[in-house]
């Protein structure tokens, strides 16, 4: 069965190793201990429970790191297997176009595909030596984000190999040239194949899934609403959200209280992206709502697709009956519902409005990306406004709040990079909320950043 290529969130070779606890475990991914502030203002210790702590930010005391050393040896072991045609599997010629064929089929067709190549080895008909294969189990994923076991395969098969899912195969790279061969050098040869399947049912042909001509004409639609008046806007905006955040964490620390910043973390962005995309006030760190839990409940169900063998969800007598599905179709609706109605309010403030359109147009009460495309007269159908929304509220919050996320990690484990940090952010800000020059002062702080983007990256749009 053809193997869809896609990128993973793995480290780089040089990347430090990192080892999530187990489900059971006491500890817990984004789990942060606050200790009380000092006198300088919100000055936090962390205490990471998934760190085991260790590391000061000076690059070590100078000796090996004995993880890295051993990731170092199983990878040169791992390159000498496979130049030694270990991985290699012999076929016939015939087998590889018939198994393009059946997996076109549905279902059964690519149940019958990854039976085929898993007894015939189809990946060898094309020549050369095959790359490792895995093959894994269900039983693995579940309970556990799927990085925990893509890392471990990483480990073991290096940066790209093939990983037999039930009927599904896929192409798992983390190696850093063949992704940029993938993702800029050779983009037009790829589709987004299961990624396009998956997301259809909450994003349909948003920036995410689609591919080709629609991912052009909608990415040269919206990214002219980015531009610099916009982006001060919005940093006032990003401060606003993030000093009722820092206010939670005051008192968390106040009380002694362990935070789960993960979850914090998606919620400020939710709010963040909600204001800024089309003018919404979620107000997640204050309370839940039925919003907010339906679009977790959506996110969840995309997981959840993505590693099911089985796709239980075009079954249609069980996509009828599933309490499970219709809670996703309930979620699904008020989404919708809610998205659809603020575009009808924000089609009546534009009529209204004697603002004329220019290149840095942006309306001061709302100052949102939707605002900015009914202003600009883009002619596009309800249905694809929609679907470009839904795509930046549901993948742009979570991977802005999966950064911070890994940044925190990173700063618990590295004391004075984090000390050198706060100096920063005192030295710049003080008791102000940030602007625009002010984030270009912070210049340190953009480089911690984008040291946590190469090491546990995010896709963009």
């Amino acid at each position: 069965m053809p193997a869809a290529a896609s990128a993973t969130g793995l480290s780089s070779a040089g990347a430090p190793p990192f080892r999530l606890p187990a489900s059971g475990s006491s500890a817990h991914q984004g789990h942060i201990r606050l200790h009380p502030p000092a006198v300088c203002r919100r000055r936090f210790k962390l205490r990471c429970a998934a760190s085991s702590g260790g590391g000061d930010g000076a690059g070590g005391s100078g000796g090996s790191d004995p993880a890295l050393e051993e990731q170092r040896r199983r990878q040169a072991e791992l390159a000498a297997r496979i130049a030694s045609g270990e991985f290699t599997v012999q076929g016939p010629g015939w087998i590889a176009p018939l198994v393009g064929k059946l997996s076109k089929l549905g279902p059964p067709g690519e149940l019958a595909a990854a039976l085929l190549t898993r007894v015939a080895g189809a990946g060898a008909a094309r020549g050369g030596p095959e790359i490792p294969q895995a093959v894994g189990s269900i039983n693995a994923v579940v309970g556990q984000a799927f990085f925990v076991p893509l890392y471990d395969l990483f480990l073991t098969y290096g940066g790209i190999f093939r990983l037999n899912f039930g009927p599904k195969s896929f192409l798992i790279v983390s190696d850093p040239a063949i992704a940029k061969h993938i993702l800029r050098e050779n983009s037009k040869a790829y589709s987004k194949g299961i990624l396009a399947e998956i997301l259809e049912f909450v994003m349909g042909t948003g920036l995410i899934p689609a591919d080709g001509e629609i991912w052009r004409v909608r990415r040269r639609a919206i990214v002219p609403a980015l531009h610099q008046k916009y982006v001060t806007a919005m940093i006032g905006l990003f401060g606003e959200a993030s000093d009722r955040l820092c206010e939670k964490l005051d008192k968390a620390a106040v009380d002694g209280e362990d935070v789960e910043m993960e979850s914090l973390f998606s919620r400020l962005t939710l709010d963040v992206i909600g204001k800024a995309v089309f003018n919404y006030d979620f107000d997640s760190l204050s309370y839940d709502n039925g919003i907010v839990e339906a679009v977790y409940v959506t996110l969840r169900e995309a997981e959840m697709r993505s590693t099911s063998p089985i796709p239980t969800w075009e079954i249609p007598i069980w996509k009828d009956i599933s309490p499970r599905q219709k809670k996703v179709n309930e979620a699904l609706k008020l989404i919708n519902s809610t998205l659809d109605e603020l575009i009808a309010i924000c089609k009546r403030l534009v009529e209204q409005e004697d603002l004329q359109f220019h290149e840095e147009y942006m309306n001061e009460q709302d100052p949102s990306i939707l605002h900015f495309l009914l202003a600009s007269g883009d002619d596009v159908s309800s249905k694809q406004l929609r679907d470009d929304l839904m795509t930046m509220l549901i993948a742009g919050h979570e991977t802005s709040a999966a950064v911070l996320t890994w940044t925190f990690y990173l700063l618990s484990k590295y004391p004075k990079v984090m000390a050198k940090l706060q100096d920063e952010v005192d030295s710049v800000l003080g008791d102000g909320l940030p602007t625009i020059e002010d984030v270009k002062k912070l210049k340190y702080t953009t480089r911690v950043i984008n040291e946590s983007l190469r090491l546990y990256p995010q896709p963009r749009f």
